[in-house]
């Protein structure tokens, strides 16, 4: 399928900051968004590199601390939530960007003395999905997801890393509409190989010739999609496919066939639900501002309900 067969937006660079102001005051996961005004916390195993982040963030003039955090640790991921809230009060943007490439030949059987079957190492599993798993939880209590182009393409040689990155996909879609009527924004940013040192040499070496993504652009695409203020762009992915603009995906073109049709029930309920959450504010507000019971206010806002579909009818 070609590009055209779906309704990508595609976003310029220069927009990628249009909603700055919209972070003010509010926790995110890189540089780039703390010299918009916010307090970053960075949790990292490479303790050093975070800490010199930080020097380098408050030396701009910003607000940044940083902990120790091994993702693959579920209560080192809790502590980090814990010692934001500590730091700033309250969590609102959390970036699950913790990654590693293939680590280990899941491919290649390895035997012990016996002859058997070695058990393999899954550590990507571990880093990729697992801690992005442990974020995403945590967020739920604690409150868009840094991902790769993994998610939609396989990588030769790399079946692990592929495995926690189309999961990493499937967490988000399903997530999205449980966590929308919570008023969580949830996103996915794919690129395409980034310029990091988790690129080996035997990697950089295939891929020559090819348009790297730069860490820049990445940092500016979390951003954009963790700010962006349309409700229709949440629960969608956000693709850095070359060095050409950001390529949003509607969460509409992720399903065909029975997956549109179990889709559109999927959004029936959701609906329904946000229905439901809508009434109960409503006489919640109802009952507050008449100083009524709530089952008082509910039978009043039922009749006066009826009397309006009857009106209605009736004209």
């Amino acid at each position: 399928m070609e590009q055209d067969d779906f309704n990508f937006r595609p976003i310029q660079d220069e927009e990628l900051f249009s909603h700055g102001t919209r972070v003010q005051g509010k926790l995110e996961a890189a540089a780039k968004f703390a010299a918009h005004g916010a307090k970053v916390v960075i949790g990292d195993r490479n303790v050093e590199g975070a800490q010199e982040t930080v020097s380098q963030i408050v030396k701009a003039g910003g607000t940044a601390a940083c902990k120790s955090c091994n993702v693959t640790v579920y209560d080192e991921v809790m502590s980090l939530y814990e010692f934001a809230i500590k730091e700033h009060g309250a969590v609102d943007i959390v970036v699950a960007n913790a990654g590693v490439t293939e680590a280990g030949e899941f491919q290649n059987i390895t035997l012990d003395a016996q002859g058997r079957p070695k058990k393999p190492r899954l550590t990507t599993i571990d880093v990729n999905l697992m801690g992005t798993l442990y974020t995403v939880y945590l967020a739920q209590h604690y409150l868009l997801l840094g991902d790769s182009k993994a998610s939609w393409k396989a990588i030769p040689l790399g079946p692990l890393y592929t495995a926690s990155k189309h999961a990493v996909l499937g967490v988000m879609r399903s997530m999205h509409p449980l966590l929308a009527p919570k008023g969580i924004r949830i996103a996915v940013v794919h690129p395409f190989f980034v310029d990091t040192p988790i690129l080996g040499a035997p990697v950089k070496l295939f891929l020559a010739g090819l348009p790297l993504t730069p860490v820049s652009r990445v940092a500016a695409t979390i951003f954009y999609s963790s700010t962006d203020p349309d409700p229709t762009t949440d629960g969608s992915a956000w693709l850095l496919l070359n060095d050409g603009p950001v390529v949003v995906v509607p969460k509409e073109d992720f399903k065909f066939g029975i997956y549109e049709a179990l889709d559109k029930r999927v959004n029936g309920i959701q609906r329904g639900l946000e229905g439901v959450a809508f009434y109960i504010r409503l006489v919640k507000d109802v009952a507050h501002i008449l100083k009524l019971t709530r089952l008082f206010a509910f039978a009043l806002l039922v009749g006066l309900g009826s009397i309006a579909w009857k009106f209605s009818i009736h004209n």
